[in-house]
């Protein structure tokens, strides 16, 4: 009897990101809504890619889709570059958080675009509610079908919380502290479908969001806000776990890595598969990543142990390690995320900043900052 031979891997998928941003006043330090002026300047140089979030406060910066670190590290900066100076011209600054930190001036102003109003009436009160100014930073990981990125989104769910744990960057929420490291999942929770994907194959994925439009749940397919969805414009799975980040090089490790996984979960000669996660066990990871970050201890995918992020994360790239080989990546993977471990998240440099200075203010500066360094890898 022949000898089953597994296949090829699979081919290289490309991949680009979407970060969100505020814009700060440059002495108050609070958020001002300026987005008008900036996404207009910012669209001479980026056309679409400049875009409009739901309030008048944020902004998005896309990448295009690359194939290399390399080329993705210098889409970001590129981006971002773009929009500081669209910002400076406005007389503001771009800040890259989960949250706002000072307290906002309310009421908020939701983009005057007929879907955003539109969502704005559908989803009572979440735009002018304490905490409403939430950013994230979205991977796409294509080119897939539709089929293949629900496959995918059902592999990954485990893994989600340990991308959400390293990325957060929101422990302050309009002047409070709330003892978490991330407080954007719990102000996003006020949206429909917000949390871990459901596992579905097209067909339950057509009759879910058909069965949410009818019920008046969503508006649309594009109205899905769960970690990880289909997208309905791009041959893309979109995962949506983290923070936005402001140090550049935390988005980069967060791109990589999950192309990474993708890569591997793809790979019919992958043999360790991650263990079904029931939903309730999901949730609680979720949580715990939001509230403890790198000191969050959270179940290992692939034995369904608890362990510590600390551990977690080398693990996850030596576990696709070999993906990681083939797109040229696994030296910067092991520099960033040893570099990160050691140096903390965005919530740790968010608390440092306030403990060197004793204010929340100093917190905006020192984010501004750190957006703005876009310094290239040595």
């Amino acid at each position: 009897m022949p000898v089953r031979r597994p296949g090829p891997p699979p081919p290289l998928l490309r991949f680009g990101v979407e970060e969100e941003f505020l814009l700060t006043g440059p002495r108050s330090r609070v958020t001002v809504p300026a987005a008008e002026a900036v996404i207009a300047d910012a669209a001479r140089t980026l056309g679409p890619r400049a875009q409009y979030e739901f309030l008048t406060t944020q902004v998005e910066g896309c990448t295009r889709p690359v194939g290399t670190a390399a080329e993705l590290r210098a889409e970001l900066a590129d981006t971002r570059g773009v929009l500081l100076a669209a910002a400076d011209r406005a007389h503001c600054r771009l800040v890259a958080t989960g949250t706002a930190v000072l307290p906002s001036r309310h009421p908020l102003t939701v983009t005057p675009k007929p879907r955003y109003l539109l969502l704005a009436d559908r989803v009572d009160g979440v735009a002018d509610q304490i905490g409403a100014e939430i950013c994230g930073c979205h991977v796409h990981l294509g080119d897939l079908t539709h089929r293949q990125a629900l496959s995918l989104s059902a592999r990954m769910r485990g893994w989600l919380p340990l991308f959400q744990a390293f990325c957060a960057n929101s422990p302050f929420c309009e002047g409070t502290d709330h003892g978490t490291a991330s407080n954007r999942p719990d102000r996003y929770a006020r949206w429909p479908t917000f949390g871990p994907a459901p596992v579905l194959d097209e067909t339950g994925y057509r009759a879910a969001l058909d069965r949410m439009i009818a019920d008046g749940v969503i508006l649309d397919r594009r109205m899905l806000y769960w970690f990880a969805r289909p997208s309905e414009h791009l041959p893309t799975l979109e995962v949506r776990v983290a923070d936005s980040c402001a140090d550049l090089d935390t988005v980069l490790l967060l791109a990589v890595l999950l192309r990474a996984l993708a890569h591997t979960l793809l790979d019919p000669r992958t043999r360790a598969r991650p263990r079904p996660v029931p939903d309730g066990a999901l949730r609680l990871a979720h949580r715990r990543a939001a509230s403890a970050a790198l000191d969050a201890r959270l179940p290992d995918p692939l034995t369904g142990r608890l362990q510590p992020v600390r551990r977690l994360l080398p693990a996850l790239v030596e576990f696709t390690a070999p993906a990681l080989l083939r797109t040229h990546e696994l030296g910067l993977a092991r520099h960033l995320s040893a570099r990160l471990l050691a140096t903390g998240c965005g919530a740790d440099h968010q608390r440092a900043a306030l403990a060197r200075h004793g204010r929340l203010s100093a917190v905006v500066d020192d984010l501004a900052h750190r957006t703005a360094a876009t310094a290239p890898l040595p």
